[in-house]
Formats: C-alpha cells, sequence, structure tokens
C-alpha cells in the first residue's frame, strides 16, 4: 500500500487540471417508468449550450408527449408534441433554461421521464440518477440525486437551470487545493455547500509513469476509498443528507472529473438503493462517454495517462470486491459502516 498510496492525490490533482408548456400543471397519475438500465424507449436530449430539446422515440405506435416542472405536476391539457413511431422530434420548449420532466402516453402506458444527462456547457459528467430499475422492479426518482465534475466553469445559463430543479445542496468531494484552484460557481437556489474533502496521500507526479502503474494506483485509489476511516467518515455524512431530505434535496455531489470519488459515491447509493451490481458497474463506465472529452488534449500528448482521466471496471470492482473481502457483502459496509438504513432510503427515492 505505502509504495502507491503517496500518488493517489496526484491522480486527483491531474483531473483537476411544437408549442409551448402551459403554466397550468395538475398531478399525474400513477405512471410507468422507463427501464434506463438498457436501451429506454424514450429519451430526453438537450444540447448543452443552446439546451434545446429533443424527444428520441424507439416507439411502433402513435404517441402523445406532455411537459411539466416535477415529476409529479405533469400539465395533462395539452401536449407538446403529438407523433407516430421512431424518431428525432424537437421540442419548443417556454423556457430553454428550465429543467423539465416529461410525460409520454402511449398505447394506454403513461411513462414519466427526464433527460439523464444534463445539458451543462461548462461541465461534462451531470447526470441525474434518476430512472434506474432496481432489483425488485422499482425505478429510482427524478430529480433528487445529482452527480457531477467541478462546477467552476458554470455559465450563467447552467446555474439558472440547476437553480430551477431547484438545486438545494452541493457536497464537493475535492481537495482544499483543488478547490482554491476552480472554485464551484453556485445556483442562486442553493442553501448549502459541504466540503467532505476525499484525499488519500500526499501529491507527488503521475503524468510519467507507465499505464501499468497508472492502472496499479487507480485499483488502490478505489480500494482506499472504502477502507480509509477518514474517506468513509466523508461518505457517511452524504448518506445523513441524503436519509433526511428535507432542505436538502434535491443534492448533487461532485469532484473533479465526477468519476472516482463521484463514482464510488454513486455506486453506493446504487447498491443501497437495490440496483443489480451489472447495472452500476454499467453506470460507472458511463463516464468514458462524458468526460474522456474533457481531457482530451492531454490524452492525445500522453496516451499513457488515459487511465487518470477515464475509468475502467477493474477500477470500481476492486473496491466492491474489497468491502465483500473486509466487511461480508457491500450491504453490511453500508449498514455498519456508512449507517445507511436502507429501507428509509428506498423508501424515499424510489417508485
Amino acid at each position: 500500500m505505502k509504495s502507491t498510496y503517496p500518488l493517489l492525490s496526484m491522480a486527483l490533482l491531474l483531473i483537476s487540471i411544437k408549442s409551448n408548456a402551459q403554466n397550468t400543471t395538475q398531478s399525474s397519475p400513477t405512471t410507468n417508468y422507463v427501464d434506463y438500465n438498457y436501451n429506454p424507449l424514450v429519451e430526453i436530449s438537450r444540447d448543452k449550450k443552446t439546451k434545446k430539446a429533443t424527444f428520441i422515440s424507439n416507439i411502433d405506435g402513435d404517441w402523445e408527449l406532455y411537459i411539466g416542472s416535477t415529476p409529479t405536476q405533469i400539465n395533462l391539457t395539452t401536449p407538446v408534441l403529438i407523433g407516430h413511431g421512431k424518431g428525432n422530434f424537437p421540442i419548443n420548449l417556454k423556457d430553454n433554461d428550465k429543467r423539465y420532466y416529461f410525460m409520454i402516453k402511449e398505447n394506454n402506458k403513461e411513462i414519466v421521464f427526464a433527460d439523464k444527462h444534463l445539458p451543462i456547457a461548462g461541465g461534462f459528467n451531470f447526470r441525474d440518477l434518476g430512472g434506474y430499475k432496481t432489483k425488485d422492479n422499482h425505478f429510482v426518482k427524478w430529480g433528487k440525486i445529482f452527480r457531477s465534475d467541478d462546477l467552476s466553469t458554470l455559465t450563467q445559463d447552467d446555474l439558472a437551470y440547476l437553480s430551477s430543479i431547484p438545486l438545494l445542496t452541493v457536497i464537493d468531494f475535492r481537495s482544499s487545493d483543488e478547490i482554491k484552484n476552480s472554485q464551484d460557481k453556485k445556483p442562486s437556489s442553493l442553501k448549502e455547500e459541504l466540503q467532505l474533502s476525499i484525499n488519500p496521500g500526499n501529491l507527488n507526479s503521475m503524468m510519467d509513469l507507465s499505464s501499468s502503474k497508472i492502472d496499479s494506483a487507480m485499483i488502490e485509489m478505489n480500494q482506499l476509498l472504502v477502507t480509509e476511516p477518514n474517506i468513509i467518515a466523508e461518505y457517511r455524512k452524504m448518506f445523513q443528507l441524503l436519509q433526511n431530505p428535507e432542505n436538502n434535496v434535491p443534492l448533487l455531489y461532485h469532484c473533479t472529473a465526477g468519476k472516482d470519488r463521484t463514482g464510488m459515491a454513486s455506486a453506493l447509493i446504487l447498491f443501497a438503493l437495490g440496483m443489480d451490481e451489472k447495472d452500476i458497474m454499467n453506470d460507472y463506465l458511463l463516464s468514458n462517454k462524458y468526460i474522456i472529452p474533457k481531457f482530451a488534449s492531454i490524452i492525445q500528448k500522453k496516451p499513457e495517462t488515459l487511465s487518470l482521466f477515464s475509468v475502467k471496471k477493474e477500477f470500481l470492482q476492486a473496491g466492491i470486491d474489497k468491502m465483500k473481502e473486509k466487511y461480508g457483502s457491500v450491504d453490511n459496509f453500508l449498514i455498519n459502516e456508512l449507517n445507511v438504513d436502507l429501507v428509509k432510503l428506498r423508501n424515499l427515492y424510489l417508485d
């Protein structure tokens, strides 16, 4: 452990380098959900800069699309789109800088959904944990728990969008040095920002290491994320907030790239909510789709550093295996080390 431990903080530091919606709404009826673990039936895509929305349909038959400001307040008086079949369909939003939720009516089914990848021009890895299906066929609620990379380069439109959620709490897992170098910009809706620094070890250069040594350090990092007492204490505080949602939720947690410290936090939350390990791993690996472009120029110059700016299955798996080895199971770790009330958490965040 001591041979690579001093390198871990440097890994973290380097990463630092057709009609408008109506105003009148009504409560929506009980709805089904799209299974976002794999290939969803319907999706919303929004442009990062303009935040214009597109409805992506994989439906064969007729459908109607409705819109609302929350998942439970959908305007059912007038559809924003009426269509048939598969394709990409632009939506004229009343306010492009606002977070919206959608309901599709199709073949006597009603499905509530939203954009999982948030349209943040000043960020890359902003995601809603909502929509995922658990092992016992429940679904993670939309608009409650968010993950991201750092907030230091958010635009005014980005801040307006996050305020419309409305985002109440931000948890920052970065070190004091990372925060000093790139201070978060805060949406006006924010009530609290907590610095829960996860910073294992002293600084040392990793840019000149071989790719295999970088991989070894990243594996060790993920093991430390679930064994180091100071780190466990920070994750415990995150769950305390999630289990006491009044004035704390909607909540966003982040680090610099939103892939390692944030990736483990996301895995722990999804395990606590009862998702299958395979699906949790798929969510973890999605960071490669979103975060690699942030560091593309560095990776192009030094391809051997790719593992510093991406994720691999073996990284998170090392942390999962360590929890099972040391605590008997991930649930035991959640309950006994992080003080997670699994029943309460699932009642709060699952439909």
